[in-house]
Order: structure tokens, then C-alpha cells, then sequence
């Protein structure tokens, strides 16, 4: 294994990639989608209708008000039953926009391609867009556009990793529409200015990496390479590709542009192009559904507000009682409280377990056996961070970076004591967060 595919750390947990082989297939027939006015990682977006209204696909219906807000826009046609406040899976209050389809599937006339004629125009037209980074992290792509002077990229990262078990949207996207990715790519270099791109993925994907390697070899991008990754979770985490394909280090507390590099996912650069050649903003999404508790696991292209009931539902309905969901992978991916939740623009999949695979083993003391301090990418001490956190040591928090924790889970994963390691620092992360926002108001 060469020097530049290697980072420190990591674990092997199984695939599970059962519906790799399973080609993209477009649900339309919900009858209802509710949009939530938080649909990435920032503030929410203001609701810009109300009950009665009718809409369009396409149309705004969540203004960004700040500059970490993402548009939101409608992604069926009908009309508005009713717009009202709801507590989150999170707990975080949110409005949510419940629109009845009318069946119609009528495009709203500000859907047309943006008029790009500079690089201004160019962020400009991802911001309108309501792009949020489609790898799971949610913030809104414009903004990766923007980094401080002097600190512009000179490398594209295009993250084809897709590490996480169970989850295989971005591998369909490969395989069914490489041109796209590809294409979606070179725009993003030309409006930037950046002069190469590295695509990583990891090397359990052939078939991925043949429809790149043909696209590639098709357009002649020779200012694009694919390079082929050893399947290591988690490789597709930012600062674990980011060194894996060019050797540099994102420094602690820093992001990417500190290393002079953009990442971008497969799925967000295949939304650019396609944007950019329709006007079409983001109002669908594919993810995986896949775990015990459904009857046909498989990829699916759905539109933004459909609910998770809905999606089992149109995917031929549950096999047995759902013991639990996660939005996302079974790594790092979010457990929440209901089946009537939405869709929404950052889940790359939805896992519905039954009882049996839900059950959680109870802790137990660590054992003082260091495997979560050696599979740990990131050089932390996940069982100190896990008793810091636990006694709420804002000052022992800081001192032993915890805010450099990616919760990538490999603590959890490794440890045979069975600790909530990574529950428990992810809380240890929003006491610390809660005290330095506490600090900046008395100040």
C-alpha cells in the first residue's frame, strides 16, 4: 500500500452492500410530501407560503436568509394543506410545509438554466439552487466556493468512496450516469479555475470504477484522475481522502481550503451538471433503502418531502416490525423516532431494522485495552473523551480535542466492552459547543 492511500486507524466493518447490483428506480406516487424548512446543516430556511397556496415543482418555498441556509423548493405540484411547527427527530423545532400532489407533475417557470457567465455567477447559481453537500454532511455547497483569500484550491477531491456498510446510491450513480459526474466535474474545475481533480474510490467497486475509466478515457480529461483506494472505512471521511489522494493534512480545527483542496461528492457533482443544463433545483434525492424490516431493498430516486413510510410502502412494504431507523449508514448515520419522517436532501439512505438487528448490547467498564485509541483516524483517546464528556469537562474537552472528533464510530465499532463511545463524545461535542455560544453572548 503506497504511502499516500494510508491513513492511521480505521476498521473493516462488513459491507453489507446487498443492493449494489440493484438499479436507480424513480418512485413518483406520493400522494403527500411535507418539507421541513431544515434540509441541511444551518439555519432553516423561511417559509415563504402559506395554507391554500398552490405550487410547482421547482418554485421556492424556503428562503435563505443566511448565508448557511440552504433555497428549498417544492418537489411535486398541488396545492398546501397547512404550514406549522413540529419538534424534530433532534429536537430541534422546525416548520414543515405539507403539500398535497395533484398528480400533474407541472414544472414551475422559474426552472430554466441559470445564465452563467463568470465565476460569480457560477456560486451564484449553486446557491439558488438549494445545493447541500450530498455526501451527508448538509452545508450548503456555495460556501466551499468562497474560501478566504489567499487560500483558493488548486485540487478538486471528488469523493467516490461511499465507505459506510449498507448505503449504495452513490456506486448506482457511477454505474448509470459516469457522463454526468464527469461532466459535472469539468464545470466545476472551469468556473473555479482549478486546474486537476482526483477522483477516489475505494477498490470494492469495479464496476464503478470501469463506467469512471470509460468516461474518462471517452471525454479525454486528462486534468481528471481516478485513483483506486483500498476499502478501509472510513476512506471516504473529508480529511481521510484529502491526504489519501494528495498527501496534505487539513490541520486541526481547520477545512479543506487550508489544504488548498474542494471536496465535493459523486452526487453533488452530478447535480451541478444537470442543473446547470435544466434549471431544475434540488427537489429529489436517491437513496438506499435496505435492513431486515423492509420487503424490497433496493435504490431509489424520490422526491424531497416523501415520507420514509411512504417509501417502504411504495417499495413493497415492511416485512416485519421496525425495531429502529437511521438516516444514513449504520456508522455515522442518525437514529430517529419515526417512520412518518421526510426525506430530505442530505440522506444518502434509510436502514429499517427489525427487533432482533435494533437490539443494543448493554456497556460494560472499559477494559483499558486501547483498540478504540488504535482504530481511531483522527489520534484522539476516545475512552477519555468518553468519561470527559460524561462529567460534562468543558475545559478536559478542549485540551483533548474534542472538536476533532469526526464521529466516524470506529471507537464504538472496535470496542469489545461495548462503551457508547461515540454517543457519548457527540454530546461531550454539544456541551462544548452550547458553552463557547454561552461565552460569546456574556462577552
Amino acid at each position: 500500500m503506497s504511502r499516500l492511500t494510508h491513513f492511521a486507524g480505521g476498521v473493516h466493518p462488513r459491507g453489507n452492500k446487498n443492493t449494489k447490483d440493484l438499479p436507480s428506480a424513480r418512485l413518483d406516487q406520493f400522494k403527500t410530501v411535507r418539507m421541513p424548512m431544515i434540509m441541511h446543516n444551518g439555519p432553516p430556511s423561511v417559509c415563504l407560503v402559506k395554507a391554500g397556496d398552490q405550487v410547482e415543482i421547482g418554485q421556492l418555498i424556503g428562503g435563505a436568509e443566511s448565508p448557511m441556509a440552504a433555497p428549498i423548493h417544492a418537489s411535486v405540484s398541488g396545492r398546501v394543506r397547512s404550514v406549522g411547527d413540529e419538534v424534530a427527530s433532534s429536537g430541534q423545532m422546525m416548520t414543515v410545509v405539507t403539500i398535497d400532489s395533484d398528480g400533474k407533475g407541472t414544472v414551475h417557470a422559474s426552472a430554466v438554466p441559470p445564465a452563467v457567465g463568470s465565476r460569480e455567477d457560477f456560486i451564484r447559481a449553486v446557491r439558488d439552487s438549494g445545493l447541500v453537500g450530498l455526501g451527508g454532511a448538509g452545508f450548503p455547497t456555495y460556501l466551499k466556493m468562497k474560501p478566504p483569500a489567499g487560500k483558493e484550491p488548486d485540487t478538486l477531491v471528488i469523493n467516490a468512496a461511499e465507505c459506510e456498510p449498507y448505503v449504495t446510491s452513490d456506486f448506482r450513480l457511477c454505474v448509470e450516469h459516469p457522463d454526468e459526474i464527469i461532466e459535472g466535474i469539468g464545470q466545476v474545475m472551469r468556473h473555479m479555475d482549478i486546474p486537476r481533480a482526483l477522483i477516489g474510490i475505494e477498490n470494492n467497486k469495479p464496476e464503478a470504477i470501469e463506467a469512471l475509466r470509460r468516461e474518462l478515457a471517452k471525454k479525454q480529461a486528462g486534468a481528471i484522475a481516478l485513483t483506486v483506494l483500498p476499502t478501509r472505512y472510513p476512506q471516504g471521511a473529508e480529511k481521510m481522502l484529502i491526504f489519501a489522494l494528495t498527501g496534505r493534512k487539513v490541520p486541526a480545527g481547520g477545512l479543506p481550503h487550508d489544504a488548498r483542496v474542494m471536496v465535493l461528492n459523486v452526487g453533488t457533482a452530478r447535480f451541478i451538471a444537470n442543473y446547470l443544463r435544466t434549471g431544475m433545483p434540488l427537489v429529489r434525492r436517491t437513496v438506499t433503502l435496505d435492513g431486515s424490516a423492509i420487503c424490497r431493498p433496493g435504490n431509489y430516486d424520490v422526491p424531497t418531502g416523501a415520507s420514509i413510510a411512504d417509501l417502504a410502502e411504495a417499495a413493497g412494504g415492511l416485512r416485519a416490525e421496525v425495531g429502529k431507523v437511521i438516516m444514513g449508514g449504520p456508522m455515522m448515520g442518525v437514529a430517529i423516532d419515526r417512520l412518518d419522517a421526510s426525506i430530505i436532501k442530505i440522506n444518502n439512505a434509510i436502514l429499517l431494522f427489525d427487533k432482533n438487528d435494533a437490539a443494543i448490547p448493554l456497556e460494560s467498564a472499559c477494559i483499558r485495552c486501547a483498540r478504540c485509541v488504535y482504530t481511531c483516524p483522527m489520534h484522539l483517546v476516545p475512552t477519555t473523551l468518553d468519561a470527559l464528556a460524561r462529567e460534562q469537562d468543558i475545559a478536559g474537552l478542549i485540551e483533548n480535542r474534542a472538536a476533532d472528533c469526526i464521529e466516524c464510530g470506529c471507537c464504538s465499532y472496535a470496542c469489545p466492552a461495548k462503551r457508547y463511545l461515540v454517543q457519548s463524545i457527540r454530546n461531550g461535542k454539544a456541551s462544548l459547543r452550547a458553552a463557547k455560544a454561552k461565552e460569546a453572548i456574556l462577552k
